[in-house]
C-alpha cells in the first residue's frame, strides 16, 4: 500500500480570501454599529444638559429671591446678582457667580421684570439659543 504524501499547498477554493466587496460590506457594518452608539451617548448628554438648565434656573431663581428678601426688591438685572447696584440698601451678596448666569450650551440666562404673571421669569433659550424650538433646541423656563 502506498502512502500518498500530504499535499503541500491546499486546493485553490480553500486557498480564497475576503472580497473586496465583503471587507467594504464588514466595514459599512463597523460605521453603522459606531454611529448608533455615538447617537445614543451623544443624545444622553443633551438630555443632561436640558436636566441640568432645569436645576440652573431653579438655583438661579431662589438666588433672585434671596436677593429680594435682602434688599426688598427684585434685582433689576442678573448682573446685580454677582456685583452691588448702586442705590441699593441691604445688599449682602455675591449672590452668584458671573458664571451662573449663563446655561449649559453657554448661553445667556433671560430675566425678565416682571414676569409674564410672575414677578420675574427666567429663560434658558436651549441649545440653540434662539426663542422656540422643540427637544432640546426648546425654551427652558423656570416655573
Amino acid at each position: 500500500m502506498r502512502h500518498r504524501p500530504f499535499p503541500r499547498s491546499l486546493p485553490k477554493a480553500a486557498q480564497r480570501g475576503f472580497t473586496l466587496i465583503e471587507i467594504i460590506v464588514v466595514v459599512v457594518l463597523i460605521g453603522a454599529i459606531v454611529a448608533f452608539a455615538a447617537s445614543r451617548i451623544l443624545g444622553g448628554s443633551d438630555r443632561a444638559k436640558v436636566k441640568l438648565a432645569q436645576a440652573q434656573l431653579q438655583t438661579l431663581a431662589e438666588k433672585v429671591q434671596q436677593y429680594q428678601m435682602d434688599t426688598g426688591a427684585l434685582p433689576p438685572e442678573l448682573g446685580a446678582l454677582v456685583s452691588v447696584p448702586s442705590g441699593v440698601n441691604g445688599w449682602l451678596g455675591p449672590y452668584a457667580k458671573q458664571g451662573d448666569m449663563n446655561d449649559p450650551w453657554m448661553h445667556p440666562v433671560q430675566y425678565k421684570v416682571p414676569g409674564d404673571g410672575r414677578p420675574f421669569d427666567l429663560v434658558s433659550l436651549g441649545a440653540d439659543g434662539k426663542p422656540g424650538g422643540d427637544s432640546v433646541n426648546a425654551d427652558i423656563h423656570y416655573e
